[in-house]
């Protein structure tokens, strides 16, 4: 039977709250508080985070990749390609953006099913990543969250069956982006209510019980995007469900998380269930895709593993300038020092190993792992001196200490002051490399990190990602 086999999520450690915005602008700001991509985060890189959950999570070589995202770093360039590159998949494996709505991954969900139940691939991998923005001073601000969720699509052992599914299109115009604009723009709320969100999505998820012969009583959980607790309090009352069979949509804590939003919910839902349950699922934009799931005895392969209150925890504010900034929402002035020099195309090809996936060298004689520097092929090994006898390892997957590090209070950064740390893996090797997501104040030598795929600098319209340290 088809059905999901892994799940993964990622969130953000970054919190803006709402009470901050709206002492910006003079304004009442609700309650809760949302989450931030950090400032060398983006969708991609969020994706590969949630996907690399995932994959701890089950193991399987994915045959599929499909990203859905309305915020990939590129007009002309799949991002999926980047992600599959960076969670290491098989150069055989199908990649493909789904985008420009908000319902782009539960089309990307209906896309993977379909290929394994055709044999097209055995299993798939369906990633949603947002870090959308409203403008300044407008509902959006306080609305829109980052982060991302990853499913694993197959047939071996699935933790959740796919019972049923039905999808309807609706061409009403409610949110849109053009290509140039930064910022969400939508008609009144009222009118979007009452003419598009809750006339298609009540119809759809109507069609799709009465289709399969059940009732609201038959499921134990239901899982759905709405902008907002107004609209998802108010579809759960016209459709009839209880308030325990309610996935909380966690707008209070992460905001409102575009097309990863209802996956987001899916993952959290999940994680809760046990054998038997059944699970509404619906993700709406120009139409909604709503599916069944019933949950098998499978799902205690994930029981023990982080969950999504671990995922929340651990978090860090920022103050609304911070925002700014990040986002480059305003201009400030640059740096004195000399610009890094960008890598060219070519020596991005040529280590493309090296930065995708932070591959280095094993020595075959006396088995030590080593790193060399970007454009420095290793050829005699550092510690035997064997010569040209290796094999490739990857350190993207291993852990490590802090050996030494270094604050540079000059570095050009949006997060100051920069941190350049020394990292010694677990099972040897040594690399030099920029840290993240850390607290100043409790950074030591000896401390426990873990590898993250993050941006680096952007320069002449080419994002360089690569993989830097943070603190597990």
């Amino acid at each position: 039977m088809v059905g999901i086999t892994s799940i993964g999520a990622y969130i953000p450690r970054y919190r803006l709250s709402l009470e901050e915005i709206g002492k910006m602008w003079q304004a009442r700001g609700g309650p809760g508080e949302k989450a931030i991509a950090g400032y060398d985060e983006d969708a991609v890189t969020m994706a590969v985070a949630a996907t690399l959950d995932c994959m701890k999570r089950n193991g399987s070589q994915a045959h599929g990749l499909y990203l859905a995202t309305t915020t990939a770093p590129y007009k002309e360039k799949q991002s999926a390609a980047l992600v599959a590159g960076a969670v290491d998949l098989n150069k055989t494996t199908h990649t493909a953006d789904f985008t420009n709505t908000l319902r782009a991954g539960t089309v990307a969900m209906k896309a993977a099913i379909d290929a394994v139940k055709g044999g097209s691939a055995e299993n798939a991998l369906v990633v949603a990543s947002d870090s959308r923005m409203g403008a300044p001073r407008g509902r959006f601000e306080q609305l829109l969250g980052d982060g991302a969720a990853a499913v694993m699509v197959g047939e071996k052992e699935p933790v959740a069956i796919i019972e049923g599914a039905h999808s309807i299109f609706s061409d009403f115009t409610d949110l849109w982006r053009t290509e140039k604009d930064n910022f969400i723009q939508s008609g009144e709320g009222r009118f979007i209510e009452e003419a598009g969100y809750m006339p298609v999505m009540t119809e759809a998820i109507k069609e799709l019980m009465a289709k399969y012969s059940l009732t609201p009583r038959d499921f134990a959980k239901v899982v759905f995007y709405a902008a907002d607790n107004r609209n998802h309090a108010g579809l759960v009352k016209v459709l009839g469900f209880d308030k325990n069979q309610v996935q909380d949509p966690l707008f209070g804590k992460i905001g409102n998380t575009g097309t990863a939003a209802a996956m987001i919910m899916l993952v959290a839902a999940l994680e809760e269930a046990s054998p038997g349950d059944r699970i509404l699922f619906g993700g709406y934009g120009d139409g909604v895709d709503a599916f069944i799931f019933r949950v098998t005895e499978n799902i205690s392969r994930i029981k023990g593993t982080p969950l999504m209150n671990d995922r929340l925890g651990g978090t860090a504010s920022i103050d609304y300038g911070k925002y700014l900034l990040w986002r480059d929402l305003i201009p400030v002035e640059t740096s004195s020092l000399p610009e890094r020099a960008e890598p060219s195309l070519a020596t991005r090809w040529r280590e493309r190993k090296t930065v995708r996936a932070l591959y280095g060298a094993k020595c075959r004689k006396c088995g030590t792992p080593q790193i060399h520097p970007i454009g420095q092929r290793a050829r005699v090994c550092v510690v035997c001196q064997a010569k040209d006898d290796f094999e490739d390892y990857k350190f993207s997957d291993k852990t490590g200490k802090l050996f030494t590090y270094a604050i540079d209070q000059l570095q050009p950064t949006k997060n100051p002051p920069g941190l350049n740390g020394v990292i010694d893996f677990d099972g040897g090797g040594r690399l030099i490399c920029e840290l993240t997501d850390y607290d100043l104040t409790r950074v030591a030598t000896g401390m426990a990190v873990e590898m993250t795929f993050r941006k680096l600098s952007q320069g002449k319209g080419i994002v360089n990602y690569f993989w830097k340290a943070k603190p597990i």
